[in-house]
């Protein structure tokens, strides 16, 4: 049985913030004027990812005046993952929205999440199809999709826009660290989470500068990379490290054995064949059969410390429970 969120009793907006002060008094107005649109009931969650300018302040001033505003402050920057995944655990919400506070993200797309809700998804992704960035950004940016898409299976055209909705059960299981809020709908679809995308607007920036330049890609790549393995082999690290240990092993001894003929016909003087000493194909082959070794002997550590860590934590997600009827007597 789906559920739905036709009526959700509240809905958490985690919003992070990182030097945003020019921009968070209208945003909370249009956060405001949205609920009120709509009928619906909201809580506002800044998380100060260690600003160094007025945004405590603001934020400060705004929770006061509205109680449906409250405030989250790091002693320093932390990230972008960590300030969601403090504002996901502060959420109390039915519904959670993320949303960046630069103003490019309108809150006026509320309504249009929710009812994408109603079709029994758990997680709805913004898609900026007309994004006001850059060429070079947009070109980097859809290259990045695509492989995220590629590689995990998720056909999603913007996976690290910064609108996005959630039931409320989806963020509490999310373990976010590092930079891995890029992938939070990769790691619900993971989970069996319905994942789907919504069109939104995309506005052009009006106060502040990008935080994103080349790096940012170039470690996206990487956390791309960890995220590819942890979902398929974050419980089962052998059948990875020990495929290509075998593959390494088997080609170094298939190497060795072909050498091993050469040096035997060698020492009995058939012709055309001479000293394998100096012969790259022995180096290649013992090194090959030397990784092999090593990677499948690394395989074994990482399986016995996913077995210790893992204890009684389960890798399954449960949807729902029928409960048996109540024995009737005969």
């Amino acid at each position: 049985m789906e559920t739905t969120s036709s009526s959700p009793k509240l809905i958490s907006i985690v919003i992070p913030v990182c030097n945003e002060a020019p921009s968070l008094e209208e945003l909370a107005v249009e956060v405001r004027a949205a609920a009120a649109a709509h009928t619906l009931t909201v809580e506002v969650i800044f998380v100060d990812d260690g600003s160094r300018d007025d945004s405590w302040n603001i934020i400060r001033r705004l929770a006061t005046a509205d109680p449906r505003i409250q405030g989250i402050r790091f002693r320093r920057n932390f990230g972008k993952a960590a300030a969601l995944a403090a504002g996901f655990k502060a959420a109390a919400g039915d519904v959670v929205f993320q949303m960046d506070g630069d103003l490019q993200d309108d809150p006026a797309e509320i309504p249009n999440f929710l009812a994408a809700l109603d079709h029994g998804f758990d997680v709805v992704n913004g898609w900026k199809r007309k994004r006001h960035d850059p060429w070079h950004r947009v070109g980097a940016s859809r290259v990045f999709n695509w492989m995220v898409s590629l590689l995990t299976g998720l056909r999603l055209h913007d996976h690290n826009c910064g609108l996005k909705c959630f039931r409320a059960e989806v963020v509490k299981q999310l373990r976010l660290y590092g930079e891995m809020h890029r992938f939070i709908t990769v790691f619900a679809h993971s989970y069996g989470y319905r994942v789907t995308e919504a069109v939104v607007k995309h506005r052009p920036r009006r106060y502040g500068h990008s935080k994103y330049g080349p790096g940012r890609f170039a470690k996206g790549f990487l956390d791309l990379i960890t995220v590819t393995f942890l979902i398929g082999f974050g419980e089962r690290p052998l059948h990875l490290l020990g495929s290509v240990g075998l593959v390494a092993s088997c080609l170094g001894s298939l190497g060795l054995a072909y050498l091993a003929v050469c040096w035997c016909l060698a020492r009995l003087g058939v012709a055309g064949y001479g000293p394998i000493g100096h012969r790259p194909l022995l180096t290649y082959s013992v090194a090959a059969l030397i990784v092999g070794f090593q990677m499948i002997a690394t395989g074994f550590l990482a399986e016995l410390t996913v077995a210790r860590s893992i204890d009684n934590e389960h890798v399954y997600n449960i949807a729902e429970v029928t409960k048996p009827k109540e024995a009737v007597d005969l």
